[in-house]
């Protein structure tokens, strides 16, 4: 699969848009949203035909329609996917965890053969290591080199950020103290833990639990890793895994794994990013490889996840995003999600589980989603959230609306969506490249923060562009991750992909 980018910049923009426009309309079709909705489930009459030949799915689509005075233009030519079954069920659903046997679940799969640490020990800098950074940090003043990680200048001081000779005075002051080797604390992945905390800041410390976090590193052959689970806004469990690199010296200095859909540039003239063939230079693992490793860890948690989609990946240090000058490495991302007699959850770039406004009491669940970035050393990067216990099917062989239901109301969604786009955009164009029908998991947090309803559901990925006069953009939508609009595909309510029902 060949796969083609927006810079992040563009995404970025797109994301907070949608969380700006996103609000309920006040239409008929998005108003029975409730529990007494999916009450109403029905089952359809068992078919011999493809879910496709039923709702009168095209394998393509393709229309343009122009709204606001020709402001607002949607142009939808986009491959409908849609699964190769007779027909979909839906899925009672509740989070898994956080438990011990959870945490072990993924500790096993992920770090076989692995000795843990306490990670503020273990990450304690030495003398050593405060001596490496004066040397370096004097070279780079030797060098007139004064701002080396590119943390930039102080508009309304007109000073670096970044001050080289505070920094290798407190350097200096610090190495005074500090141990000449670290301290390694073994422990056992686990919430509970207990630590000496100085919660005064007197120095008069004592014994805490750390209930909801742990944070710790993992040695093991194939490297040392920094090892996160959270569990701080319950029901939300999510674990952290990051291979620690040794091209990078100064924890000041950011860097990180990127996805190429905002990594790598789709015009020459885009500052940022790179290109597709500069971004294979750094990939040195072939996709079989990293594929076979990435499936290998995933398998081993029993979850039954399966490869939706994949990206190449990139690593960059720096606060600029991706640019020719500082990705430092490269390899793939591998998007698993939950596969239910052959109809998969739908992967969006969306985490789901936002609030509605910012006084909300609520604890909101956010999606399940398994990333793994593979490069040629090995497993880079995991994120795993919110792991789900799969129930029972609550309507068997559910009834669905018709695609050329769903279609309308899609049109008209997005235009009353967008109905309110700022003043100074002269045109926004939407690129509809893709129409998904997979579940999708909904819940009702005023009731049930940690149960739910797996669902079939259209989404419509893509990209858009903007006409802002002095300030243009254009992300034509191939391969995109974002779902501009999300349709349950039993009685057509719009789902919020921010908010996750």
């Amino acid at each position: 699969m060949k796969k083609r980018y927006a810079s992040i910049l563009a995404a970025g923009l797109c994301v907070s848009i949608l969380a700006g426009c996103q609000e309920t309309p006040k239409d008929s079709i998005v108003k029975q949203k409730g529990a007494a909705n999916v009450k109403g489930y029905e089952s359809a009459e068992h078919m011999d035909s493809s879910l496709r030949d039923i709702l009168g799915a095209p394998k393509h689509y393709k229309n343009q329609e122009t709204y606001e005075n020709g402001v607002l233009v949607i142009d939808t030519d986009a491959d409908v996917i849609v699964p190769d079954v007779k027909s979909v069920n839906t899925y009672t659903v509740s989070a898994k965890g956080p438990d011990q046997e959870v945490i072990d679940t993924v500790t096993n799969a992920f770090f076989e053969g692995a000795k843990f640490y306490r990670a503020l020990a273990y990450n304690q800098r030495t003398k050593e290591d405060y001596q490496e950074e004066i040397t370096l940090l004097k070279k780079y003043k030797a060098e007139g080199n004064l701002d080396p990680y590119a943390m930039g200048i102080n508009e309304e001081t007109g000073e670096l950020y970044f001050n080289i000779d505070d920094v290798i005075a407190r350097d200096e002051e610090k190495m005074q103290d500090a141990p000449e080797q670290i301290t390694k604390e073994e422990v056992k992945p686990a919430f509970g833990l207990e630590y000496l905390w100085d919660e005064k800041g007197d120095g008069s410390q004592e014994m805490v639990k750390d209930e909801t976090d742990f944070w710790g590193v993992a040695e093991m052959e194939e490297g040392i890793f920094d090892y996160h689970i959270t569990n701080g806004l319950a029901p939300d469990l999510v674990f952290k895994i990051d291979k620690k690199r040794e091209d990078i010296k100064d924890e000041r200095e950011f860097a990180d794994w990127m996805e190429g859909e905002y990594g790598i540039k789709r015009v020459e003239n885009d500052e940022s990013g790179i290109t597709e063939e500069k971004a294979k230079e750094f990939i040195d693992i072939s996709y079989e490889d990293a594929e076979k490793l990435a499936k290998e860890k995933v398998e081993k948690l029993g979850w039954n996840l399966e490869i939706y989609d994949w990206d190449r990946a990139l690593f960059y240090h720096g606060e600029n995003g991706v640019r020719n000058d500082n990705v430092l490495d490269g390899g793939y991302i591998f998007y698993f999600t939950r596969m239910l007699d052959e109809t998969p959850v739908t992967y969006t770039s969306s985490y789901g589980g936002g609030l509605e406004d910012m006084d909300s009491t609520l604890s909101p669940w956010s999606y399940e989603r398994c990333n793994v970035i593979v490069g040629d050393d090995g497993i880079q990067k995991v994120e795993l959230c919110n792991p789900y216990e799969i129930g029972e099917i609550q309507t068997e062989n559910v009834k669905l609306m018709s695609f050329d239901e769903i279609i309308k109301i899609y049109e008209q969604m997005m235009e009353v969506s967008n109905a309110d786009l700022p003043e100074e955009e002269k045109k926004r164009t939407y690129h509809i490249r893709r129409i998904t029908l997979g579940l999708t998991r909904i819940y009702n947090p005023n009731a049930d923060n940690d149960t739910g309803l797996l669902v079939p559901a259209w989404d419509f990925f893509g990209g858009f562009g903007v006409d802002a006069g002095e300030y243009q953009f254009d992300n034509d939508g191939e391969e995109s991750t974002q779902s501009f609009m999300t349709i349950n595909a039993i009685d057509g309510t719009v789902i919020d992909r921010e908010l996750g029902y």
